[in-house]
């Protein structure tokens, strides 16, 4: 520790940005911007859209309403950072703010392991007990379901920020990202970084593979109770409401966890943003799109509120 403290502490990083090449600036700056500008508009009008019709004020749709939130939050904590450094020659941040963008991203996505899984209960208990679906899954209880999962995001994020941005850092300030990733943080630092390693794997392994494994599971009893049911055409229905929920969930789990469960050492940083760009960027616009295009009652919806703005008296 003491010869630590003999060098000079690094308060700065610089970002390296996605690419340096002038040309592929040029072609990603106006489609990741158009992503953004289309993730915000999506999730904000599903948001509006479900609060203003009455027939959406249903468990899944108010699961639907918090991840629209999460994903905007997500989306809007890397996102604007990410094109503003477009139009820099040094992409220079503070620690306190890299430690503030990780954390909410982190708290963010650790948000929307916790929610899925809550949306695949939901789904679980709407078609295995479809009898008791409205006692069961009550709107207090969604509703502490959603806190719950902005609660335990918040914490395991906590888990994971502090005791790498709590490290000493003191030679190499540049990160091998677009945005403050944890994994390329602690390969700056001049302190032993194990403890730190270990935090962010229990996280990864507890909310990571925890949610998934919970969420596999409803579905392998979903699947259970659909083979057990005689009607063809109420099993066909069962699933095309968990299919909108599987995607996303494959989505979000097939790019994520390749990046933060590898060893560093096995990781390309080109795939690495490239899976990045995608669950950071992509899936908060994808998210809305997948819940509604095939969705009738959102269909439905909108068409209603479509007609009371057109035909409301001026």
């Amino acid at each position: 520790m003491e010869e630590e403290r003999n060098h000079t502490s690094v308060a700065m990083f610089v970002l390296l940005g996605l690419t340096d090449e002038l040309k592929l600036q040029l072609f990603l700056f106006p489609v990741l911007l158009g992503i953004y500008l289309v993730t915000l508009i999506w999730n904000l009008g599903l948001i509006i859209l479900i609060r203003m019709d009455s027939h959406l004020h249903t468990p899944m749709y108010l699961f639907l309403s918090v991840l629209s939130s999460i994903d905007i939050c997500y989306a809007t904590s890397i996102s604007p950072r990410m094109l503003s450094d477009f139009f820099r020659e040094e992409k220079v941040i503070s620690l306190v703010a890299c430690a503030t963008q990780y954390f909410v991203m982190a708290w963010m996505g650790l948000s929307e392991c916790y929610l899925l899984t809550a949306m695949a209960i939901d789904r679980y208990v709407a078609i295995g007990s479809p009898l008791q679906y409205s006692s069961i899954m009550t709107p207090g209880l969604c509703q502490k379901m959603g806190v719950g999962a902005l609660g335990c995001g918040f914490i395991s994020s906590l888990f994971q920020t502090v005791p790498s941005f709590s490290l000493y850092f003191c030679g190499p300030n540049v990160i091998q990202h677009f945005f403050c990733d944890v994994p390329h943080i602690l390969s700056l630092s001049c302190s032993n970084t194990f403890s730190s390693q270990m935090f962010i794997f229990m996280v990864a392994v507890i909310v990571g593979f925890g949610s998934l494994l919970v969420v596999l599971l409803s579905y392998g009893l979903i699947i259970a109770s659909i083979l057990k049911s005689s009607s063809v055409k109420g099993s066909a229905k069962a699933f095309n409401t968990c299919a909108s929920h599987l995607v996303a969930v494959t989505l979000f789990y097939g790019t994520a966890l390749p990046v933060y469960m590898q060893p560093s050492s096995h990781h390309s940083k080109k795939q690495d943003k490239v899976l990045s760009v995608f669950y950071v960027v992509v899936i908060p616009m994808l998210n809305p799109l997948i819940y509604s295009l095939r969705n009738k009652e959102i269909k439905k919806a909108l068409k209603n509120v479509i007609k009371r703005t057109t035909h409301s008296p001026p």
